[in-house]
């Protein structure tokens, strides 16, 4: 059963290990992520926010400390201090690494990572009221779809003022300032105006206006208008230009004018600059840039498809993806489709493959659980949880996906292959491949792309995803599983012990094995070294022979007879576990001497072990010795570590003391 998350708990401590309040210059979130900009990244510690129940892995890229979450982010990022989030106007949001691409990455990032929940979401929604349109279920003449349709298309028609917002809060600009300068924009083709043309007064927009053949002019300057509606680059351009205008002419205002006076400042001279300058050259840059894909795509559909479906996955690790991640978008803005980021649903869909793939293979319950989460998440388009905690560590599992990614991706390049909107790709965006005009439809081929790598990642990693020495340690953790739902099963149990827990004065538990005797902190496990199976001790073995500590009842023989559960007197349940990983032997190399249900005094013998076969194949032989249900009595282990010979004391269990507890002082009597 999955451990349920304190996010509020789980916000505090990862305050307390990046540095705290002060060590944080700003946060935002993505779908997966916390994307934090340190002051000093020293004290930030790495391992200890790794280990946090809720917390996949710990990421920097573009000079962000990454916080990998999963889906429940928000939750986390809700429970994080007011004072670093970045819901205030004209939080900077830091500035990435020295070199170029890292700022540029840290850039892009911070602008587009807070809108990419909703645009996904509005992309599905048109996804699938091209569905229902296809399908004849709604007609698209027909005022339900057209609100539908408005409900969807609006995010992207509007979407430089969505930008102006998350790039003022990068740049550290006035964010409503920046709205309106986006606004001022969009009104030029938006909203009709009063104008002179051929003599007479007529009412159209000004882009419409200089289409007619009609000049527009600032102040006797040409001005080439644009239609700026989905556009991405330009408003990021203005709003960094504005924020260096703002701190400039802050500078030389007085404070008594500077609220209504400043933005009045910024927007006469960035509205006209913007028109006339940077809003034509950010036009002409992104679709420079997507002229450039689009000219690798069209010299080679099926070799751009591969490229594009092996790298995304390892763009995302490093965080790069975000600098094609606008071309995309303007493709679809501009061109209304787009051939580039329909190889990105197999990269995808094969690191849910793959993962799905470790969950039919793995039998360890808490291996398995993660990779079928995973699997479930990256099927939806989130990959961090497939990646950072199952394929990547494993680097065979992830090795696979992406080269099941590449034929994916061949088979949608072959077929040009088209999607129509924008999300992340997992199955519910599907739809984004279908074509709203219903004249080219490669939606079939997107599935089946995607579908090929699903399927061909999950095969191969079935098969070929884990080494020996993982199929081995597997093996060894689904015994060690079964072992404890045994000596737990046992503990329930109604079988009679050699005495009732009413009669427990003491059980001493003497050394099994003779050798040296180390803590539980030094064994090479870290179930056993964590305490929590029981309390206990191990002893590193110098021969093969293994007894019985006390008289006891055996209640749990495995085959492989690696390991005996026994019934102590009052209820004490002892387990005995010789070597580390050893069920992967399967019984080879054990002799075991009792049976489950026997009867065994202290010093009988329970197995013998061959230590020079476990040598020989790479295996721990420390004996580990626990009392499984140590929180039901006061257990005390021998401190004494050293050379131990057979019968030495080594654990004494007494009854819990209730004397301080009046709720347990009456159930006793009762």
């Amino acid at each position: 059963m999955a451990t349920k998350v304190d996010y509020q708990a789980l916000s505090g401590e990862i305050m307390s290990r990046i540095g705290g309040e002060d060590n944080v210059s700003s946060v935002v979130h993505c779908a997966t992520r916390l994307r934090f900009v340190l002051k000093d990244r020293s004290k930030a510690n790495d391992d200890d926010i790794k280990k946090l129940p809720g917390v996949i892995t710990v990421v920097e890229s573009g000079g962000q400390f990454q916080v990998v979450i999963g889906n429940n982010v928000p939750l986390v990022y809700a429970a994080l201090p007011a004072s670093i989030t970045a819901d205030s106007e004209g939080v900077a949001q830091g500035g990435g690494s020295g070199n170029f691409l890292g700022k540029a990455v840290d850039i892009v990032s911070s602008i587009f990572a807070p809108i990419l929940g909703p645009m996904a979401g509005v992309g599905i929604l048109k996804g699938l009221l091209a569905v229902a349109a296809a399908a004849h279920w709604v007609d698209t003449t027909s005022t339900t779809y057209q609100i539908l349709y408005a409900a969807g298309d609006a995010f992207f028609m509007f979407l430089p003022i969505i930008l102006a917002i998350t790039a003022a809060r990068k740049f550290g600009a006035n964010v409503f300032t920046s709205v309106a300068l986006a606004g001022a924009l969009l009104y030029t083709q938006l909203q009709a105006v009063t104008v002179l043309v051929d003599g007479e007064v007529q009412s159209m927009t000004l882009l419409a206006f200089q289409k007619a053949g009609n000049d527009v002019t600032f102040l006797g300057i040409p001005v080439v208008l644009q239609s700026y509606t989905s556009t991405v680059i330009p408003i990021i351009i203005a709003v960094w230009v504005q924020s260096l205008l703002e701190r400039q002419v802050a500078k030389v205002l007085h404070e008594s004018i500077r609220n209504f006076i400043l933005p009045m400042v910024v927007l006469a001279v960035m509205v006209p600059l913007t028109l006339a300058t940077l809003g034509p050259a950010g036009v002409w840059l992104g679709d420079g840039l997507a002229a450039i894909l689009q000219s690798a795509y069209d010299f080679s559909p099926i070799v751009s498809g591969i490229l594009i479906a092996m790298l995304w996955q390892i763009m995302v690790i490093f965080g790069v993806h975000w600098g094609i991640v606008p071309v995309f978008i303007n493709n679809i803005s501009i061109n209304g489709f787009d051939p580039l980021k329909a190889a990105c649903f197999p990269a995808v869909l094969s690191q849910a493959g793959a993962a799905f793939g470790l969950f039919l293979r793995l039998r360890d319950k808490q291996q398995k659980a993660l990779s079928g989460s995973a699997a479930l998440a990256g099927i939806f388009g989130i990959t961090e949880p497939a990646v950072y905690g199952v394929t990547l560590p494993r680097k065979r599992p992830f090795v696979i996906a992406v080269i099941s990614a590449g034929v994916g991706g061949a088979i949608i390049g072959a077929t040009s292959t088209m999607v129509y909107g924008t999300g992340a790709p997992g199955l519910l965006t599907l739809p984004i491949g279908i074509d709203p005009s219903g004249t080219n439809n490669t939606i079939g081929w997107l599935v089946g792309g995607t579908a090929v790598s699903f399927v061909l990642a999950a095969v191969l990693t079935y098969f070929f995803g884990m080494t020996k020495e993982d199929l081995a340690k597997d093996a060894a953790a689904a015994a060690d599983q079964k072992l404890a739902a045994e000596v737990d099963a046992a503990a329930d149990s109604e079988e009679t012990a050699p005495a009732t827990e009413s009669e427990l004065t003491s059980v001493t538990l003497n050394a099994p094995v003779e050798g040296t005797l180390l803590s539980l902190t030094e064994v090479n496990d870290p179930v056993f070294r964590s305490g929590k199976m029981g309390d206990g001790i191990a002893v590193l073995p110098t021969t093969g022979k293994i007894y019985a500590p006390c008289d006891a009842v055996v209640k749990v023989a495995m085959k492989t007879g690696h390991a005996f559960g026994l019934r102590a007197a009052g209820g004490v349940d002892v387990l005995i576990h010789i070597g580390i990983d050893t069920v992967s032997l399967a019984g080879e190399g054990f002799i075991t001497h009792v049976q489950r249900g026997e009867s065994v005094k202290a010093g009988d013998l329970l197995a013998e072990v061959d230590l020079e076969l476990l040598r020989e194949k790479g295996l721990d032989p420390s004996t580990i010795m626990l009392v499984t249900n140590s929180s039901k009595f006061n257990v005390e282990t021998s401190t004494e570590f050293g050379p131990v010979d057979i019968g030495k004391e080594l654990i004494q269990v007494q009854p819990a003391d209730t004397s301080a507890d009046p709720t347990a002082q009456l159930t006793a009597h009762a």
